[in-house]
């Protein structure tokens, strides 16, 4: 059970003579398994693996599409690199459970969330959906849906997308929240390898995102290879980036906004959103006062507010610029 069942994470988890790290130094301590999903927790992971056993863990991995081309109608596409199963250890199955010791493709990953989230069920991907004879407009080719397998039942699937929903509105996903929509998604971070060996401090950051996560019309894959200057993780880089993604689609599917998401669970570092004032017709002082959460720009002289950017109602990120045009004139 997702919020009843328990698992402790002291910061590692030792399998055999390997001793496999949380990202979180000192661990996330007592938590149940829909947090060890929201806290993207390794060790947590590594028990989920072990409790399925490496035939079953692989089974599910065949079936969602890894290890084999998609048939999309590109040309080039990768097989991913798994590990035999005949192969497969403790370690390995170990290291499997979250992710690292394989490599997939990004269509791979898009596909297989897909069938998570839809009901379970895999489909082959398209680039092209009609081509179509330039004279005539007849169609030499249409491309439907084509079922591959179901993978996993509904309620398994309805599972996945409330635990994913999850961990954008209280996990490592927050940067992809989007307030007034139901957004899912998963962080991902993986160390690159050189020559057999990982290497230190270059990693490929990723998110994965969709929406609405109860009826998931777009999913957003972002992957960034070794991002510089800045903090080397799924969610701070790449998820802000899907978020932008899914705001142009929200405009161009005209996706509705909605009153019943999921709210997001701040933490003491995270930004909250605040209603902007109108403060529009006020002496500057008093604007001040109203806009004390915000950082204040002014264009213009003057005591009293002439017209403000963005607009009253607006809900912005506390600490964001209000511009205040300003002028003596009532």
């Amino acid at each position: 059970d997702l919020e009843k069942d328990m698992f402790h994470d002291p910061g590692y988890i030792r399998v055999e003579n390997a001793r496999i790290r949380c990202w979180k130094s000192g661990g996330h301590g007592s938590q149940t398994f829909l947090q060890v999903v929201e806290n993207s927790c390794n060790p947590g992971f590594v028990e989920l693996g072990q409790r399925l056993g490496k035939e079953t863990l692989y089974k599910y991995i065949n079936n969602f599409g890894f290890g084999t081309k998609t048939g999309i109608d590109l040309n080039g596409e990768g097989t991913g690199i798994l590990f035999k199963l005949e192969k497969v250890g403790p370690v390995e199955l170990a290291t499997t459970a979250f992710g690292q010791g394989v490599s997939v493709t990004p269509i791979q990953q898009i596909t297989a969330v897909s069938a998570a989230i839809n009901g379970g069920y895999l489909y082959q991907p398209y680039i092209v959906k009609r081509l179509l004879e330039p004279e005539t407009n007849s169609v030499i080719q249409d491309n439907n849906k084509k079922l591959v397998r179901q993978v996993i039942d509904e309620e398994t699937s309805k599972k996945v997308r409330y635990a994913l929903e999850s961990v954008v509105s209280n996990g490592t996903g927050r940067n992809a929240y989007i307030e007034g929509y139901r957004v899912g998604g998963k962080t991902g971070t993986a160390q690159k390898v050189s020559n057999g060996r990982y290497m230190v401090g270059n990693y490929i950051v990723s998110f994965i995102g969709f929406l609405p996560a109860d009826n998931p019309e777009v999913v957003v894959y972002v992957a960034i290879d070794y991002p510089k200057g800045v903090t080397q993780y799924g969610g701070t880089v790449a998820a802000p980036i899907a978020k932008a993604i899914m705001l142009d689609a929200i405009d161009a599917l005209n996706i509705q906004r909605r009153e019943d998401g999921s709210e997001m669970r701040y933490n003491w570092y995270d930004k909250k959103y605040y209603t902007v004032p109108d403060v529009i017709g006020m002496e500057k002082k008093d604007a001040i006062k109203e806009l004390k959460k915000f950082q204040i720009e002014y264009s213009g002289s003057g005591k009293r507010v002439l017209d403000q950017s963005p607009v009253g109602g607006t809900r912005i990120y506390e600490g964001e610029k209000v511009r205040l045009f300003l002028s003596d004139q009532d």
